[in-house]
């Protein structure tokens, strides 16, 4: 077996140029002459070549050089690495210029996943090197992504943001509303729902995805039964079921009420407000360094961005 540094060695952009010219002109001697090279010495080359892959890159038997189905896949494969090498040098030389070689952006469950899709779209439209990669995090959870280092950017903060070299900006409201499935036992009854009429009624609650403890919940009674799930697609869908019942955002079940799949019940409790908020790290903007990041801050500007990245929830 070939030795994996020779192997490697071998795979020189130089290397499988004199192959090509082999196969292109079908000799030894015709691709020496194209080369500048002695034909002994480009026969040794290839010689090394091969005996660093451990395999025949030519049939010799034959009066011209043809490939072999082994030599073939290398020029096939190394057309390819070619490729790669010249997306890598340009992407060094970008990065250089101060983007980051890769930016992690973290969003709520509250997030719409439409607008960032299409933040994205635009992110990859001006022709920046930076890889994004996207995280999807439940309450308490997107915040411990960003102290902890994981994200650059985290959108739907709630709670108190701490933290060296941390800043934040407000991303908006949203409303919530107690929502059951027509077929539900609590869509007819009738008035204000108190505590005890849940109480009876299985709760769907999203899983907090911290790291550290037991993370937080919301509107759950002692002793109510509780279906968890991880995001609140599932929730919202559980409640479509009528697997039970709970607070929705109004922006993504809007559709869901127009069209009749939810009842909207009226509850003791006051109306529920979420405040959500977006942060990053500010020693990871400069001015000559972050520009993937300073890019995304600058869309996050305009009030109508950050409105729809919370209420554009589209009927799926």
């Amino acid at each position: 077996m070939p030795h994996t540094s020779q192997a490697r060695s071998a795979l020189s952009a130089e290397n499988l140029a004199l192959v090509d010219a082999v196969a292109r002109l079908g000799s030894m001697a015709a691709a020496a002459r194209e080369l500048g090279m002695v034909p002994s010495a480009l026969t040794y080359r290839v010689r090394q070549i091969e005996d660093a892959l451990d395999v025949l890159l030519f049939d010799r038997s034959a009066r011209r050089a043809v490939l072999t189905p082994a030599g073939a896949e290398l020029l096939r494969a190394g057309e390819f690495l070619l490729g790669e090498f010249d997306a890598v040098a340009q992407r060094v030389k970008r990065v250089a210029t101060g983007w980051e070689p890769q930016l992690t952006i973290v969003a709520d469950a509250l997030i719409s996943r439409t607008t960032l899709f299409e933040l994205c779209e635009d992110f990859y439209a001006t022709g920046a090197p930076t890889r994004l990669r996207l995280r999807s995090e439940n309450l308490s959870g997107t915040l411990e992504s960003l102290q902890g280092g994981i994200a650059d950017l985290a959108l739907g903060i709630t709670g108190e943001v701490s933290g060296p070299g941390l800043q934040t900006a407000p991303l908006g409201s949203v409303p919530f509303v107690y929502a059951v499935a027509p077929h539900h036992p609590l869509a007819d009854f009738a008035g204000n729902l108190c505590e005890e009429d849940i109480r009876q009624h299985r709760a769907v609650a999203v899983a907090d995805t911290t790291q550290r403890g037991r993370g937080v919940s919301y509107n759950l009674l002692p002793g109510q039964d509780v279906l968890t799930v991880p995001t609140m697609q599932h929730k919202l869908e559980a409640q479509l079921r009528g697997l039970g019942v709970g607070f929705l955002p109004l922006p993504m079940a809007q559709p869901y009420i127009s069209a009749g799949r939810l009842v909207v019940k009226t509850v003791q409790q006051t109306d529920r407000q979420i405040r959500l908020m977006y942060g990053w790290h500010t020693t990871r903007v400069g001015r000559d360094s972050g520009r993937a990041l300073q890019w995304w801050l600058e869309r996050l500007k305009p009030a109508a961005t950050r409105d729809a990245l919370l209420h554009h929830h589209p009927q799926h």
